[in-house]
């Protein structure tokens, strides 16, 4: 089986958010960059899962980004990737990072493409269904299982009041969410290994984009809290039906 690990770099969620160029573009002096989560710790951790039972498979990471990025797939790499490939180019439009990723689909023969759930920054959860439909391949979104048995491929995922099992054919774009995996960390070994394994950077196709970012806008400061002393519920009452407006 030969597997394709979608990954993305995202600020980790304890960096503080701030906008440049009239709140236009991310500010991204002293931020610290993280594997999006759902990507490492459910994508890529099954996809050495599957490694780990089966020797012969392959597994190949995705980053569509500058050179920026590259220390994040080589952590990826650390991780258990065979070898990475980087699309060189810093569009975020979301069809155009699915169309970079679907070339490299077709020209590589995946059988089986991996992606996190959604990005922790923009929470955009479109790229898996964008690349299967691109490939022409079968989509299952939001999985907490997959294993592969007597050439069929078993996915659960939650739903309300329970879960549903699917089965389908290779080949196939699955989106992971917590359940699929544990998150593991890179060790002294991986790390070492990864500085050699091969890192490609291809240029990327000719795509049109069809979003662009117009501007951020910040959340309101939250705004104070008031202490009501335990003996007095009447007041309590009054400033939930006049502030809070609860009937």
């Amino acid at each position: 089986m030969k597997i394709l690990v979608c990954i993305s770099r995202t600020p980790d969620t304890t960096a503080k958010i701030a906008f440049t160029d009239n709140n236009t573009k991310f500010a991204t002096d002293g931020v610290q960059w993280i594997i999006n989560p759902y990507d490492e710790w459910y994508a890529l951790v099954r996809a050495i899962e599957l490694k780990e039972k089966d020797a012969s498979v392959i597994i190949h990471l995705i980053t569509v980004g500058n050179s920026e990025t590259e220390p994040i797939i080589r952590k990826a790499l650390a991780l258990g990737g065979d070898e990475a490939i980087r699309v060189n180019t810093d569009n975020q439009d979301p069809f155009y990072i699915a169309s970079q990723i679907a070339a490299v689909v077709k020209e590589g023969g995946y059988d089986l493409v991996l992606t996190g759930k959604e990005t922790i920054d923009y929470n955009g959860s479109s790229i898996g269904a964008m690349v299967a439909e691109l490939t022409d391949t079968n989509y299952i979104s939001l999985a907490t299982k997959f294993e592969f048995e007597h050439g069929k491929a078993i996915i659960c995922r939650e739903i309300e009041g329970g879960e549903e099992v699917a089965e389908t054919t290779l080949p196939l774009t699955l989106s992971c969410q917590k359940g699929m995996a544990e998150a593991r960390i890179p060790n002294m070994r991986g790390i070492m290994a990864a500085r050699t394994k091969p890192l490609k950077v291809i240029d990327p196709v000719t795509v049109d984009t069809y979003t662009e970012t117009v501007g951020f806008l910040l959340p309101p400061p939250k705004a104070g809290v008031k202490l009501i002393p335990a003996d007095t519920p009447e007041l309590l009452v009054k400033l939930l039906r006049e502030e809070a407006k609860v009937i």
